[in-house]
C-alpha cells in the first residue's frame, strides 16, 4: 500500500483559532480538504495569548516539550501544546512561550503600539516550527507556509536545515498575502534572523527592509511555489512573483474551490 503524502501547514492564523484576514478560512478549508482527499495533515500555529485554550481544548504534549529555541544567544522555552480542529481529524499544533506569546495581544498593545520584539517572535516561530518537526520525526512531503510571520522558514529549509533527514524532500509552498502593518522588524533584524554560523549576509537579502513586503519577498525567494492568497496584496510583489521561471505560481481566485492547490501539492510531492 502507498504511504500517504504529508503535507505541513506552518501559519500566523487559522480559522477557528484566530484570524486576522481572510486567509485564516482558506488554510482551515486546505487542511481538512487535503486530509479529505488521501493526504496525512499535520498544522502549526503560534499560540497567540488571545487563543483561547479552554474553549478550543488545547493541552500540553508533554513528549514534544522541553526544546529550547536559540536564538540570537539566547534560550528560549518552546512549550507545544495540540487541539483538534473541529470537524476534523486533524491536529493543530501551537508554538508557546512564556515571554514572547502570553500578553493578550497579538503584535500590537493596547494602545495600538507595535510590539518592539516582533522581529525576535518571527524568528522564535519560524525556527520553533522546523525544530518542532524534528522532534515528530514527521518528514513533510510539502511545508505550505502562509502569514507573513512565516516568511524565514524556505530560507532556513534551503540553508540551515537542508541536510536535516527530516526535511531532505519536503517542498515548500509559500503564500504571499495582504500587507497587514507598516512598521519595520527593527535594525536588528537580520541579525537576529541569522540563526547559523552557515548562513551568509547575501542569504538574507531580500529581507532587508525588514518590513512586512520584505518577508513575503523573502519567502516568495525561496520557496519552491507561490501562491497569491489575497486580492489586493502589494503590486511590486505581483510583478516579481506572478510569473517566475522554474516556480509553479497560482494565482488568487476567490471562486476556487481549492482543488488547484490539491493539484499543486500533488504535483510537487511527486
Amino acid at each position: 500500500m502507498l504511504q500517504k503524502k504529508r503535507i505541513l501547514f506552518i501559519a500566523n492564523e487559522m480559522s477557528p483559532y484566530l484570524e486576522l484576514t481572510e486567509f485564516a478560512e482558506i488554510v482551515n478549508k486546505l487542511a481538512i480538504k487535503s486530509n479529505d482527499n488521501g493526504f496525512e495533515v499535520r498544522c502549526i500555529m503560534p499560540r497567540f495569548g488571545v487563543v483561547n485554550e479552554r474553549r478550543h481544548r488545547l493541552h500540553e504534549v508533554v513528549r514534544l516539550s522541553g526544546i529550547n529555541v536559540s536564538v540570537d544567544n539566547d534560550d528560549y522555552p518552546l512549550q507545544i501544546k495540540v487541539a483538534s480542529l473541529p470537524n476534523a481529524r486533524l491536529q493543530v499544533y501551537f508554538l508557546d512561550n512564556e515571554d514572547l506569546f502570553k500578553r493578550k495581544f497579538i503584535f500590537h498593545d493596547e494602545g495600538d503600539k507595535w510590539f518592539e520584539d516582533n522581529g525576535l517572535r518571527t524568528v522564535f516561530y519560524c525556527k520553533g516550527a522546523l525544530e518542532t518537526v524534528k522532534k515528530f520525526g514527521w518528514p513533510p512531503d510539502v511545508i505550505h507556509c502562509s502569514g507573513w510571520m512565516t516568511g524565514l522558514i524556505p530560507l532556513y529549509l534551503k540553508t540551515v536545515y537542508k541536510k536535516e533527514p527530516v526535511f531532505a524532500h519536503s517542498k515548500c509552498v509559500f503564500t504571499i498575502g495582504q500587507n497587514t502593518f507598516k512598521e519595520k522588524l527593527g535594525p536588528d533584524f537580520l541579525k537576529t534572523a541569522n540563526i547559523h554560523a552557515t548562513m551568509k549576509d547575501k542569504d538574507l537579502e531580500p529581507y532587508k527592509d525588514a518590513s512586512n513586503s520584505a518577508l513575503f519577498r523573502g519567502g516568495a525567494t525561496y520557496a519552491d511555489a507561490i501562491t497569491f492568497g489575497a486580492e489586493k496584496v502589494d503590486k511590486k510583489l505581483v510583478e516579481e512573483f506572478g510569473k517566475i521561471r522554474g516556480k509553479k505560481v497560482l494565482s488568487f481566485n476567490a471562486e476556487s474551490d481549492l482543488t488547484d492547490y490539491l493539484q499543486l501539492y500533488t504535483d510537487l510531492s511527486k
